[in-house]
């Protein structure tokens, strides 16, 4: 099979984890999810993974409750390892091989993120999950994920989300909005529209890293991206 995308960086929210639940994880979507990055590891994909932690703590909303934005930031940020853990487990579940890196030292718990490291594992089929940002206060998982798929080289960050792609108003919102097949990343920035904050907006666009924000919920979806069906919205130059 021919594809297009042959390594990958995959961009998840936090949020997306909790499917129908109100907090926390629902495994059949960590399950549907494995599934999904199993199947374009059989076909040889490299695959880096970075998770957002909305589902157990977000730092800018632990901001109103009190915390810090440092202490806030910090515990966002350990929400992402939890999250990569378990989707260590489900990928390995659905028979894929996956292994969680941090940011910052961490055993044993997992291993701190390297280029070597990481370089190898993908170079032995792994799916390699980078957990706790960028190791510092005050980025996203977003401009963690820009960060990541430089550093290793991948040909598309692949945002998956529950939306088909990016529309001029928000589509659970707004009936009449319209959606993109493709944007620069120029158009994107002067038309406000929210894809990714702009540290990360501006890092993929100063490295030549394109960017595509598809429907990760729907089956089928990553793999389909992967081989260059029109999927989502493709932003790039």
């Amino acid at each position: 099979m021919v594809l297009k995308y042959n390594r990958v960086l995959l961009k998840l929210s936090g949020e997306a984890l909790m499917g129908e639940k109100d907090y926390g994880f629902d495994s059949k979507r960590l399950a549907e999810y494995a599934s999904q990055i199993s199947e374009i590891q059989d076909l040889g994909v490299q695959v880096g993974i970075v998770i957002g932690g909305g589902n157990i703590f977000r730092g800018l909303s632990g901001v109103h409750d009190g915390f810090d934005r440092i202490s806030g930031d910090y515990m966002g940020m350990l929400a992402t390892v939890i999250n990569g853990l378990a989707l260590q487990n489900f990928i390995r579940n659905a028979g894929g091989k996956a292994r969680v890196l941090t940011a910052v030292e961490m055993l044993p718990v997992a291993e701190r993120y390297t280029k070597t490291v990481t370089s190898h594992l993908l170079s032995q089929g792994y799916a390699v999950i980078f957990t706790f940002g960028t190791g510092n206060p005050y980025f996203t998982t977003d401009t963690a994920a820009a960060l990541r798929g430089v550093e290793m080289n991948a040909e598309v960050l692949l945002k998956g989300t529950r939306v088909d792609g990016v529309y001029t108003a928000d589509p659970e919102k707004e009936k009449n909005a319209v959606k993109f097949d493709e944007l620069t990343f120029d158009e994107a920035y002067s038309r406000g529209l929210q894809i990714m904050d702009l540290t990360a907006f501006t890092m993929c666009k100063e490295n030549n890293l394109p960017v595509i924000v598809f429907d990760m919920n729907q089956k089928g979806n990553l793999l389909k991206v992967v081989k260059g069906e029109k999927t989502g919205t493709l932003i790039k130059g």
